[in-house]
């Protein structure tokens, strides 16, 4: 098996006093992205934002792999701030700037600072099933049933 490296490159909006990327803890799955913007952003209610993270990467390996870009859980419970897309992706031949698009789901404004850790990215692997079309599909318990067929929520 191919050892799987990431490759991270610091670009000129990274600040060289700021902690390079590592895993905060044994058993982390997500290294910080910093906000590297020139000065502090508000992002005002119901609002989205490109923040660009200072850095490019390659996953080399493997191309059975992906970084996704996920929110900070202390934000998101704390403030409303997730990522707009639920989780970025970014494919293992992707190599410009990593960016996240946050966007504020809370009641108040939000304001991000140079450096401040606004998202992670979190290293997953990925599946290349063989496609095939077919006219029919195996019967299940469930069946179609779909939002809410289970029970409440």
């Amino acid at each position: 098996m191919t050892e799987l490296v990431l490759k991270i490159k610091y670009l000129e909006n990274y600040d060289p006093l700021w902690p390079k990327m590592a895993w905060a803890h044994p058993g982390d799955s997500g290294l910080d992205l910093r906000a590297c913007i020139p000065e502090p952003v508000v992002l005002h209610p119901g609002e989205r934002m490109l923040i660009p993270n200072g850095v490019q990467m390659e996953l080399c390996g493997s191309q059975d792999v992906e970084i996704q870009i996920r929110a900070r859980s202390g934000l998101a419970v704390k403030y409303g701030i997730a990522c707009a897309n639920g989780v970025g992706t970014v494919d293992c031949n992707y190599r410009g700037e990593l960016k996240t698009i946050l966007i504020n789901l809370g009641q108040d404004d939000f304001t991000i600072a140079p450096g401040d850790r606004i998202a992670q990215a979190v290293v997953c692997p990925i599946y290349h099933p063989v496609l095939e079309c077919v006219d029919d599909l195996s019967e299940t318990s469930r069946a179609a049933g779909g939002f809410g067929s289970t029970g409440r929520g």
